[in-house]
């Protein structure tokens, strides 16, 4: 199972991977609206690493139910319980 502040650490990966800078500030209430050049395929890009890195698929309702980087670490802290 992963913990909170290792999928916090694992996701800033994945955000300075994708979005090709490492000063972005993981917060629960951080959202797209809140990052510059944040849009659909970057969306797609941080799912799809995030399957990737912990082995998961998300449906269509997890997806749907993402709102800000909270959101998708209880996601990934649920399916990887």
């Amino acid at each position: 199972m992963a913990t909170e502040p290792e999928i916090y650490a694992a996701l800033k990966e994945i955000f300075a991977d994708v979005f090709m800078r490492d000063d972005l500030e993981l917060t629960p209430a951080l959202t797209a609206k809140d990052v510059k050049g944040w849009d659909s395929f970057k969306q797609i890009e941080i799912i799809m690493a995030s399957e990737e890195r912990w082995g998961i698929k998300f449906n269509t309702r997890e997806l749907d139910s993402l709102q800000s980087v909270g959101d998708l670490v209880k996601v990934i802290a649920a399916k990887t319980a």
